[in-house]
């Protein structure tokens, strides 16, 4: 099932008082698929992902949800529609695992309503999702790093929208870990519906799981469109000044891409050991 909720930029200006991070940018969020912004350090991932999820206010152009500019709708009717996990996001001082993740639940308060079983049951389900269960009752102040993590991405889960944006949700995570938050992410897109979008660092993590992969570089969108078809050794280039070599990934089908690096150039070039 895939739902109807629509998320666009168009010509879209982002940036930091006189300072322009992203530029006359245009992107329609494919609905009921998982997309995944990539691209080198401070190209604008993490600027466009703030804007679109209304946490940064374009200085020209718009976000739209479902029609509507995003910046000019109330805070709790794009709340309940649209989450989003921030990067290095901070919890009030002493909180526990289950109050926080709680906190997800709040669009979903209205005045007058109360606490639910369903509200139980979601709040019990992100953290069974995320392996948080058995912190439920620890201060988040005394977690690990990787903890903490999954414990701000059950907080997400467990406000159940439709659309969730997260950026860098695999830091401080251990491979394990990344790998099963990736999982969840696309169970939600392939069972439920939901429509994802992901700013990741790990290009070969990228290329396994989107659906639609958005390659960034000074701002701009340099390339996008399913891996296969972006991930060339060209692009690689392009956006990380990086010489690579593509192969297919055995275990998915995906470009796998492997970095050259300075001290293998002339292996690769003749295919000969250098020693």
């Amino acid at each position: 099932m895939t739902l109807s909720h629509q998320l666009l930029a168009a010509g879209l200006d982002l940036g930091y008082g006189d300072r322009k991070i992203v530029s006359a940018l245009d992107l329609t969020v494919p609905p009921g698929k998982l997309t995944v912004i990539v691209g080198a350090n401070a190209c604008g991932k993490s600027t466009l992902l703030r804007g679109l999820a209304r946490l940064l206010a374009p200085s020209r152009g718009a976000v739209y949800l479902d029609g509507k500019p995003i910046h000019q709708m109330p805070t709790r009717d794009v709340a309940t529609v649209l989450g989003v996990l921030p990067q290095s996001p901070v919890a009030p001082d002493a909180i526990v695992v289950a109050d926080l993740v709680g906190r997800g639940r709040y669009p979903h308060q209205g005045w007058f309503r109360r606490w639910t079983p369903e509200d139980d049951a979601a709040v019990a389900e992100a953290l069974a999702a995320t392996d948080t269960a058995e912190l439920a009752d620890r201060p988040v102040d005394e977690l690990s790093g990787g903890q903490r993590q999954r414990v701000w991405i059950a907080m997400a889960l467990a406000q159940q929208t439709d659309l969730l944006l997260l950026d860098e949700p695999t830091t401080f995570l251990d491979i394990n870990h990344q790998v099963e938050v990736l999982d969840l992410l696309t169970d939600l897109v392939r069972n439920r519906g939901r429509t994802v979008v992901v700013v990741l660092h790990d290009l070969n993590l990228a290329c396994r799981y989107a659906d639609h992969i958005v390659a960034m570089k000074s701002g701009t969108i340099v390339a996008e469109g399913r891996p296969a078809d972006v991930m060339t050794e060209a692009v690689v280039a392009n956006v990380f000044g990086m010489a690579s070599r593509i192969v297919l990934d055995p275990i998915s089908d995906t470009p796998l891409i492997l970095p050259i690096g300075r001290h293998h150039v002339e292996m690769a070039v003749t295919g000969e050991r250098v020693v």
